[in-house]
């Protein structure tokens, strides 16, 4: 049997930034380091990105908030997000709650026990035997691979409904006192999003038909957290868009022959939009013209880099526009890992 995608849905907390405003915030944030920040100011115009949405307003960013506060806004904030995305999900798909089997929450920008799984079930109706399965860690690769965990649950459970849902509060991880470049970049960069997907091998729709990663050796100082005493402090090497064109084609060519098919196979590219440079490293990496990777920079214009969250987004303009074919999808995360998948759709 093969695993489909019965329906997508996204959703987006309250509060819209414009670019400009966060600029502005930003430099009143690292007034300390004035300075770097003017030198740095033209990351916010060239970053690619006119708005992006926050679960707190922009004046929660300027004060000092510690561990307590930002688990009790991520949970709260993360449960909202993800009900709206899992019942609009589940209604797209004419499915109820208490149909569902299984799920599968990915997050790596909030911890909470109990898990947001457990927490969600209190709010929607699910079955009290529901599975479910947390996952942290995965950073902005947590979308493909989260997808690709749930696809691998539903073809062993041939006869069940598994209901993937991701959300990433990046905001919520920003700290004023840290002056970092990396946090300054963060500034110009993420933004907040939660999406639902139902997979299953009873449903019609896009099938499922093969998943795969990989992750490079001696990389672990790419991307991911420093723990610090108020929070997750960001950490991304400033080398990433030189390792994507460096390393990514081998992964994702490695990925296709193990699974019999080549670049000229693919009819469609759905990649986690990183940042700019990344988009454009990746069109280098792959080979493929620039307009091949549009949905990519639509979403991030239009929302920022929403970490795991993001691809879902690319994935929903994607199926939204006609024609069949096989789609690649790909991202990358901590580890330093590229997670990649394959969708297929007649038309």
């Amino acid at each position: 049997m093969t695993p489909r995608l019965a329906s997508l849905a996204v959703a987006i907390p309250p509060y819209k930034i414009a670019q400009q405003d966060a600029a502005a915030a930003a430099e009143t944030i690292f007034a300390g380091r004035a300075e770097t920040f003017e030198r740095m100011r033209p990351i916010y115009a060239n970053a690619g990105i006119e708005s992006r949405y926050s679960c707190v307003p922009l004046s929660w960013y300027a004060q000092p908030h510690g561990w307590r506060e930002r688990h009790d806004l991520f949970v709260e904030s993360a449960l909202e997000l993800l009900q709206r995305a899992a019942e609009d999900c589940l209604a797209r798909a004419g499915i109820e709650a208490e149909q569902v089997d299984g799920i599968v929450v990915v997050s790596t920008t909030g911890m909470t026990a109990p898990s947001l799984d457990a927490r969600l079930m209190e709010r929607m109706n699910f079955r009290r035997d529901l599975q479910r399965l947390p996952i942290f860690g995965l950073g902005c690769a947590g979308g493909v691979l989260g997808l690709s965990r749930t696809a691998a649950l539903a073809r062993a459970n041939a006869e069940q409904h598994w209901l993937f849902l991701v959300v990433e509060l990046c905001g919520l991880t920003f700290r004023s006192g840290d002056q970092s470049n990396s946090n300054i970049v963060a500034t110009a960069l993420f933004g907040d999003g939660a999406a639902a997907a139902l997979v299953s091998c009873k449903a019609q729709g896009p099938a499922a038909t093969a998943w795969g990663e990989y992750t490079w050796p001696q990389s672990l100082d790419v991307m991911g957290w420093a723990v610090e005493d108020d929070g997750f402090g960001v950490v991304f090497s400033r080398d990433l868009p030189a390792l994507v064109r460096r390393r990514f084609r081998d992964a994702a060519c490695g990925f296709l022959a193990a699974n019999n098919l080549s670049m000229a196979d693919i009819s469609r590219f759905v990649m986690h939009p990183g940042g700019v440079k990344v988009i454009a490293a990746m069109e280098d990496a792959l080979g493929v013209p620039a307009q091949a990777l549009d949905g990519s920079r639509e979403v991030l214009r239009e929302f920022g880099n929403m970490s795991a969250a993001t691809v879902l987004f690319v994935l929903e303009r994607a199926l939204a526009r006609p024609g069949g074919g096989r789609m690649l999808l790909g991202a990358l995360g901590p580890g330093f890992s590229a997670a990649f998948a394959i969708l297929e759709r007649d038309r």
